[in-house]
């Protein structure tokens, strides 16, 4: 059965782009047709500045929000990166094979480093090196698959160069992965600046949807969402960006098509209208098994506990065999562990 290996960073609250372009998916597909695992990744949110008791609220959060949007503890690993020691272990061995010039190629190094920078704050060794890291959460577990938006392929293509350079040297250790784009997600786009992703980096947002969202406050933002010059509803992503995404959110939300909808409607008011009133419909559900899960944190702690242990068995095997080949000798435990199953080690 293909892996796959999906992460969310807990520097924002998610939003409706979040769900609509791969929670949805993740829920409906991946956990059913792949053995799939759903991180965390906490440690990708220290490589700017930040607020450790945030950090940990909207971790706990993003997890929670997986879980409400449909993943099933029984049929795919939900766990946060930080639980599981080998992402840390490898990544400081792939440290080793990669290189300076590979992490200043990185197109989100110069444009985050950039945004610090204007901030007037320092840019972390570690939002240098993240990328690795990323490369360490997806060859720890020998995932096929990581399906992944055009903004991360970069990263998916650095972990392949990873893999086929440390195979290379050291001997066949990891599964080369490939980025995958979901054939089904959705575009969803700031609707207060649709050239822009709606991303979940921003506290405040008028033109961002969070998955908490109060339906009033959905509906407001739907509705002060921007347009375009013109008074004929058509779909047209180029000229008509606006329109277009307003098109497309109402799309997703219920399983239509943009052209088709858009000669439903004779004005933007009533698009607008329909579009909120969608949206709100979709996030309900979600909403309320949110509510229930928090009033269980027992629960979801112990998803995350057995998460973190099955994600631990998948990926040790895979990073001590790195260990070995790179070259770093063996604790008397490992050799022993080794022994015992019957594998010769390589000297």
């Amino acid at each position: 059965m293909t892996r796959v290996f999906s992460g969310v960073k807990p520097t924002g609250h998610l939003t409706l782009g979040n769900y609509l372009g791969a929670m949805r998916r993740w829920a409906a597909v991946d956990q059913h047709e792949a053995d799939a695992l759903f991180c965390v990744v906490d440690l990708h949110a220290l490589t700017v500045d930040h607020d450790p008791a945030r950090v940990r609220r909207l971790s706990r959060q993003a997890a929670t929000l997986l879980l409400a949007s449909g993943l099933d503890p029984e049929r795919c690993t939900v766990f946060v990166q930080s639980h599981v020691d080998e992402h840390a272990r490898l990544s400081y061995v792939l440290e080793c094979v990669a290189t300076d010039g590979e992490m200043r190629r990185m197109i989100q190094y110069k444009e985050k480093a950039a945004r610090e920078q204007r901030r007037g704050g320092s840019v972390r060794l570690s939002l240098l090196t993240y990328p690795v890291l990323m490369a360490a959460d997806i060859l720890a577990y020998g995932a096929d698959e990581v399906p992944v938006g055009d903004d991360q392929r970069q990263h998916v293509e650095l972990a392949r160069d990873l893999a086929v350079r440390f195979n290379q040297r050291y001997g066949h250790t990891f599964v080369v992965p490939r980025a995958t784009r979901p054939e089904v997600a959705a575009r969803v786009m700031n609707l207060q600046d649709p050239a822009s992703k709606m991303g979940k980096s921003d506290d405040v947002g008028p033109g961002i949807v969070y998955l908490l969202d109060e339906p009033d406050v959905v509906r407001k933002k739907v509705m002060r969402a921007v347009t375009d010059s013109g008074r004929e509803v058509v779909y047209d992503r180029e000229g008509r960006p606006g329109l277009a995404n307003l098109l497309e959110i109402l799309a997703a939300c219920t399983g239509g098509e943009p052209e088709r909808l858009s000669g439903e409607y004779a004005s933007y008011g009533a698009l607008k209208k329909d579009t909120a009133e969608a949206v709100v419909e979709v996030l309900r559900p979600v909403q309320e098994r949110h509510r229930e899960l928090s009033a269980d944190p027992g629960y979801v702690d112990g998803v995350l506990r057995d998460g973190a242990e099955r994600a631990r068995g998948m990926a040790r095997p895979t990073v001590d065999a790195a260990y070995r080949a790179i070259g770093l000798l063996p604790a008397v435990e490992e050799e022993e562990e080794v022994a015992a199953a019957g594998v010769v080690l390589r000297v």
